[in-house]
């Protein structure tokens, strides 16, 4: 009846059990005693419910068989203990099952019997004893049903967080990895890249003094220089983040990084902004970043128009101007790869004389 609802449930169980006790009017003194040992074992055992199981059971069971035996007392007013005291019984959930609870029903009945015959009580007077302990017993294993079942869910609920935690974390190693493998790729074609050009300068001076195309080799080179830079360090930045920020707020970042390497108008908007799961957040980040990169290279110095749509999952497009990328490059295959690993999808093409971008993640 109380086994979950702490102190407050138990005093009252103890206020109700004294006072109706007070008013009982036994004529024999050992009453008494059977009532004051019943009552004081009631009022240890419903205190003992949470701490000491098997204790609080035994106390209980004797201040119900007890106060049973003395029920066809005329006055004693001791049903109100096998009442409350088997309802406590039930709320327990014991290892064994059910087990407590039916013998010491079936004890509480054999004493109510014993009462019955010794005080010459009538069979509906028996009979109303022992329902109303059943009803009592009913109430107490549907409480503690109800008990039981919040439990669950809130160990299930638990369960569902730490799931939740541990799958973002698993989504921030891959993301980092993956950053990692492409940390390596980036300065490995960089400086793969760089070499040939100052090696191709080099030839230029040394054996024919081309200056102007060793001039313009050295320009190649501080390129790539630059590209490789940018990229580098959009990867260190991604690995070295704790925990992966919102998506708004990422992508203002990005924006903003991109407009100063670039020093290209790139404009940002933001409707509905949506709170999509860390693995769809790293997918439309690196759809963003590659996006951007693609304009700056195929468009460099034109202006970029970046959306972020939230109103129906999550939805992000990178408007460039007068670029032309090849639709099977790999880096529009890589972000289709990585948007359909969250059930997402990418298009990629001309829109007018426009290149489009258009990355979605629908709700699940």
């Amino acid at each position: 009846m109380h086994g979950d609802s702490g102190w407050l449930g138990r005093t009252l169980a103890g206020i109700v059990a004294v006072g109706v006790l007070a008013t009982a009017r036994p004529d024999p003194p050992w009453a008494w005693a059977v009532l004051g040992t019943g009552l004081l074992s009631f009022l240890l055992g419903t205190f003992q419910m949470k701490r000491r199981q098997p204790v609080a059971l035994a106390l209980l069971a004797y201040a119900a068989v007890s106060a049973a035996l003395i029920a066809g007392l005329p006055g004693s007013n001791s049903l109100v203990l096998v009442l409350l005291a088997v309802a406590d019984i039930a709320v327990m959930v014991f290892p064994q099952g059910y087990r407590p609870v039916i013998a010491v029903g079936i004890g509480c009945a054999v004493a109510f019997g014993i009462s019955a015959w010794w005080w010459d009580e009538s069979d509906s007077w028996y009979l109303s004893q022992v329902v109303w302990t059943c009803v009592l017993i009913a109430f107490g294993l549907n409480r503690r049903q109800a008990e039981v079942q919040a439990r669950q869910t809130e160990q299930l609920l638990e369960q569902t967080r730490l799931a939740q935690r541990e799958h973002a974390r698993a989504a921030a190693l891959d993301e980092r990895g993956r950053i990692a493998r492409e940390l390596h790729d980036v300065l490995a074609h960089s400086l793969g890249a760089l070499s040939v050009q100052l090696e191709l300068a080099e030839a230029l001076l040394d054996e024919g003094n081309d200056v102007p195309a060793a001039l313009d080799r050295v320009k190649r080179s501080r390129r790539l220089a630059v590209q490789g830079l940018v990229e580098a360090r959009n990867a260190v930045a991604a690995l070295r983040a704790d925990e992966i920020p919102a998506l708004p707020e990422a992508l203002a970042a990005l924006v903003e990084q991109h407009r100063k390497d670039h020093r290209t108008e790139v404009g940002l908007t933001v409707e509905a902004p949506p709170s999509p799961t860390p693995d769809v957040v790293v997918a439309l980040l690196g759809a963003a970043r590659e996006a951007l990169t693609n304009a700056a290279k195929h468009a460099p110095g034109r202006p970029v128009d970046v959306r972020l749509d939230g109103r129906r999952g999550a939805r992000l497009t990178v408007r460039n101007a007068g670029a032309t990328v090849g639709e099977n490059g790999f880096g529009l295959a890589g972000m289709r790869e990585r948007l359909a690993l969250v059930n997402g999808k990418l298009e990629a093409g001309p829109d007018g004389d426009d290149w489009l971008v258009v990355a979605e993640v629908p709700d699940e």
